[in-house]
């Protein structure tokens, strides 16, 4: 194993090399967090400059050019890597003998769950379906019923006539007439003013006489 005293190297990063196998470190060379460098069947060279980010893993004979980025989560297997090179993160690189298509599950999946959907809502639409019997209506659709021959029956009938309302007497300029005459009304205006003259009776004329005198 050769590390140049240039290079940076993050703590938990793993350097693994089998019997008769080397791992090369260049000048520059900076490996990030959790990067493991696994040399087995062949050596791990990493020319000047390199940069691995975290979480990188080289197994197996490869070679990374110099002045290289390699994002983190890439996985290099059995590869060389050209000088000058921006690898993006995630990536995997080298033997795809082992790779699974995803696409190819992703759609069998989201296929197999779209029918499964499709037969529980066809299922919970034929238990919500109340089956078809020929039962007498429902008290509901009775009472509509009933509320539309009542308004049928209401419009027939023809509209009640009008009574004959007495016409209203035209409002008489003229006061009523009293029942009282003027020698009634004399006589007790007399009484009013000449209480002590209850002791005989008053007349029209015995008032005159009376002032005269």
């Amino acid at each position: 194993m050769v590390i140049d005293p240039s290079a940076a190297i993050a703590p938990g990063a793993i350097l693994h090399a089998a019997p008769n196998c080397q791992i090369w470190i260049g000048p520059g060379v900076c490996l990030g967090m959790g990067v493991v460098l696994n040399a087995c069947r062949g050596n791990i060279r990493l020319e000047t400059g390199v940069s691995l980010g975290p979480g990188v893993l080289i197994v197996g004979e490869s070679t990374v050019g110099a002045n290289t980025c390699v994002g983190g989560a890439t996985t290099v297997y059995e590869a060389n890597v050209a000088a000058m090179e921006v690898i993006g993160a995630g990536r995997v690189i080298g033997d795809t003998s082992r790779q699974v298509s995803m696409e190819v599950q992703v759609k069998e999946s989201t296929s197999a769950s779209a029918a499964s959907v499709t037969d529980d809502l066809w299922d919970d639409a034929q238990e919500a379906t109340p089956p078809a019997s020929d039962s007498s209506p429902s008290p509901v659709q009775e009472e509509v019923e009933s509320t539309e021959e009542v308004v049928e029956q209401e419009a027939r009938e023809p509209p009640p006539e009008e009574e004959n309302l007495p016409a209203s007497r035209p409002w008489s300029s003229t006061p009523p007439q009293t029942t009282a005459s003027g020698k009634v009304y004399v006589n007790r205006l007399l009484l009013t003013l000449f209480p002590q003259g209850q002791q005989g009776k008053f007349s029209p004329d015995s008032a005159q006489d009376s002032s005269s005198e």
